[in-house]
């Protein structure tokens, strides 16, 4: 664990030092027309970054991965329903944007070719326009612009809460100025799990052991069917497969627990499985501003 967190920061370091130490204030920019309410589910599928991994054995305590390299994908999904939208996970932080060719700290290459909130302002809906925001975890690639979504109410699972705000988290400076905002927002915290509209539409899963309150989603749309999102429970479909658990998961048995539960989900829901991080599983999903419904 120690060894992803340093990871994580140095990258987030090298982020930083990308952008001058004092900003000239910007332009106003005009506001973006919000799109107006759904009438139906919708899943917006954004491009939050990409990342090249020259060495994946952090990523199975049994060594399965070792010698090998791998590309991640990372999403974030814009959720429309008619009582309002949902952004579940956040990313790498946009200001990855500034490096075209990337930034490398071994084994990792990160990259953002498209900005989360330019991407939102395309759908026509801005950060401020968003009201609700949830993650299925606090690791860096997954909050890097949560302070976007600090005037949505912020659905979190309490253990998870209480993770990334602890005294450690906020030592790793870089990474909790990514979020620090949401300690003030308005919140609903849940243990088991969060029927987010109220319908069993959208229904937030607690699934820990990647973190303490590692979370998944489950989104029931009409047209394509239920729709399964594995957060990191799993970062490859051959993690699916044997089951493999990350050297820095915090807790390997309730890993193992939540993957029996995950998958007893899928085959009850009968949903259609995605794994965020697989490049595959990413690939043959619509980009925004295509949906799904």
């Amino acid at each position: 664990m120690r060894r992803f967190i340093i990871f994580a920061s140095a990258f987030l370091s090298i982020a930083a030092c990308s952008k001058p130490a004092v900003e000239t204030p910007a332009e106003p920019e005009k506001a973006t027309p919000a799109e107006p309410k759904v009438d139906a589910l919708r899943l917006y599928v954004l491009d939050c970054g990409h990342i090249d991994i020259s060495d994946l054995s952090v990523f199975d305590r049994g060594g399965a991965y070792d010698g090998r390299g791998d590309n991640f994908a990372d999403a974030c999904f814009l959720i429309r329903h008619p009582s309002g939208d949902l952004l579940w996970d956040a990313g790498l932080p946009d200001a990855l944007n500034d490096a075209p060719d990337g930034v490398t700290n071994p084994p990792f290459t990160l990259k953002v070719p498209k900005t989360l909130k330019g991407q939102l302002e395309r759908i026509g809906v801005p950060p401020d326009y968003v009201e609700y925001f949830s993650i299925s975890h606090s690791h860096f690639d997954h909050v890097g612009n949560a302070n976007l979504f600090k005037n949505a109410t912020f659905i979190v699972n309490e253990k998870e809460r209480d993770h990334m705000f602890r005294a450690e988290a906020r030592a790793d400076a870089q990474n909790f100025a990514n979020y620090s905002d949401l300690e003030a927002a308005q919140k609903v915290t849940f243990t088991d799990s969060y029927d987010v509209f109220g319908d069993g539409k959208v229904i937030i899963i607690s699934m820990p052991g990647h973190t303490p309150g590692h979370s998944v989603l489950l989104i029931d749309l009409e047209h394509s069917g239920p729709i399964l999102l594995s957060g990191d429970l799993y970062h490859l479909t051959e993690a699916r497969e044997k089951r493999t658990v990350p050297t820095f998961n915090t807790d390997a048995d309730e890993t193992l627990a939540s993957m029996d539960k995950f998958e007893e989900l899928a085959k009850a829901s009968g949903a259609r499985v995605i794994i965020q991080h697989e490049d595959a599983d990413f690939n043959n999903l619509p980009r925004a501003p295509a949906y799904l419904d």
